[in-house]
């Protein structure tokens, strides 16, 4: 995917779960376009936050299953990626989280 690094990362992912991955291991985690490659998300992390990536996973999350009253329907298919950056770098938008 030739894509602007913009339209790669969606979202940072802020949970207790990311937050402890993130002080304890240096990685941090975002919501991508679902036709991104690692090689992608490796590229628009290093571009947009001048950051050494190191190791990149990623994962599809599936939609859970929701009802309201008798409507019953199914939240979005997204995917997840978790990037392992260079020791003693960060990435500012997670700082002061």
């Amino acid at each position: 995917m030739n894509g602007h690094a913009q339209s790669i990362l969606k979202r940072p992912i802020v949970t207790e779960r990311s937050n402890i991955l993130r002080e304890r291991d240096n990685k941090y985690t975002f919501e991508v376009d679902p036709k991104a490659t690692k090689i992608d998300i490796k590229r628009a992390v290093e571009e947009i936050f001048n950051t050494k990536v190191l190791d990149v996973k990623v994962m599809h999350v599936r939609g859970k299953p929701r009802r309201v009253r008798l409507a019953v329907g199914k939240r979005r298919n997204w995917k997840k990626a978790v990037v392992t950056i260079e020791a003693g770098q960060t990435i500012s938008i997670f700082e002061g989280v």
